[in-house]
């Protein structure tokens, strides 16, 4: 392999453009200048396209973990009733945050790798009153997508609030907060937004506004208050990332202007390769491909290879990162992120090098095979 020569399918950080580190790469300038506001107010038009929406952007400087937990302290009091619909890692983190900050949770668990079943919403709603709903938009534990769309229409017959992880699939996988009535939308940079990790971004709700101004939990840095004090001169509570604004600036100029269809129809179409390659590997997916994701594919470790193993092969000697399980699925699937700055050439990179990291260790491989697959559905 030659020096520094990587190709990283991971669900975050995920590659950056070249466009985007060019920006970075400009002189520093001052966050409470009016060159820096210019930005801002930049920065929070694009996020209202790509959200589909004309509520209030806040941009964090934190990890997509400090979106949601922004989330939770903001409308979470102790002694809440919250309703955390899980089906990975990640909703059982959000169900975790609401616990910490005093939430009376009920955690619906539909099992990694199920999606969220919307009867078992439906009667739940009917059941309790809840102050607040959680649902993951894109579980990067288990690569499922859920119905956020059908979610929301039966929280917004509800007084609850909406509030879901988008981390991972808000720039890939198509949202729409205002038509779906999510009152709180949390993202992060390094994913479908191609930038290095260290920026969040969360929408608000004039629906969420009252509760988060009468909510009882402390928070400081996470006040989303605090936030919306600055927002009108385009400034921040506390110093941001000035040089991710500016990348973030330039990443979203990108998206754009390659046309949001266009976004979510390349991602669509960099799954159904993936996925095509890797049935014809002979390969288990571990959703049903009815509700997986487009912008990564979890796939169960072949007979008798450890998932880990297959990893540690393909990215030291083929230079090609795959990401492994995570909780209960350690050890057990892989993961391959189409994700971002990513595209056809991408996939099959890494189709090959997971074939020739299969032959390695000894499965019977016919090699090509994948990359055949994926190469049809690229062609269509």
């Amino acid at each position: 392999m030659l020096p520094d020569k990587h190709y990283l399918m991971i669900p975050g950080p995920t590659p950056v453009p070249p466009a985007v580190f060019a920006a970075m790469s400009r002189p520093i300038i001052g966050h409470r200048t009016e060159d820096f506001a210019a930005i801002h107010k930049s920065i929070v038009e694009k996020l209202q396209a790509v959200f589909q929406t004309q509520n209030e952007i806040f941009v964090l400087t934190s990890s997509g973990t400090g979106a949601m937990e922004t989330a939770v302290a903001n409308t979470v009091s102790p002694g809440d009733k919250v309703l955390a619909l899980v089906t990975g890692n990640f909703g059982e983190r959000f169900a975790k945050l609401a616990r910490i900050y005093g939430g009376e949770v009920d955690e619906v668990n539909f099992g990694w790798g199920k999606n969220v079943d919307i009867s078992v919403v439906a009667e739940k709603l009917a059941q309790n009153q809840y102050k607040v709903v959680l649902a993951t938009q894109n579980e990067t534990s288990t690569g499922v997508l859920n119905d956020i769309a059908a979610i929301g229409a039966l929280v917004a017959k509800t007084p609850a609030l909406f509030i879901v992880d988008g981390i991972s699939g808000v720039g890939g996988a198509e949202i729409k907060v205002d038509e779906w009535g999510i009152d709180l939308l949390c993202t992060g940079s390094q994913k479908g937004f191609m930038l290095p990790p260290g920026l969040a971004m969360i929408s608000v709700s004039p629906k969420a506004w009252p509760v988060i101004e009468q909510n009882t939990s402390p928070r400081f840095y996470f006040s989303l208050p605090a936030a919306k004090k600055s927002y009108e001169k385009w400034n921040t509570a506390y110093t941001p990332a000035v040089t991710l604004f500016i990348g973030l600036n330039a990443a979203l100029e990108i998206m754009l202007q390659e046309g949001l269809d266009n976004v979510y129809a390349r991602h669509q179409r960099l799954a159904r390769a993936t996925r095509a390659a890797v049935k014809a590997l002979g390969l288990k997916l571990l959703p049903e491909e009815s509700y997986a994701s487009p912008v990564l594919t979890a796939v169960w470790g072949p007979e008798g290879i450890e998932a880990d193993k297959l990893r540690s092969v393909a990215k030291k000697e083929f230079g090609v990162t795959f990401a492994g399980g995570q909780g209960i699925l350690k050890g057990q699937i892989f993961r391959i992120a189409h994700m971002g700055y990513a595209d056809k050439m991408d996939v099959l990179v890494a189709i090959g090098a997971l074939e020739m990291a299969l032959a390695r260790l000894g499965y019977p491989v016919e090699l090509g095979a994948g990359v055949r697959a994926a190469q049809k559905v690229l062609l269509d």
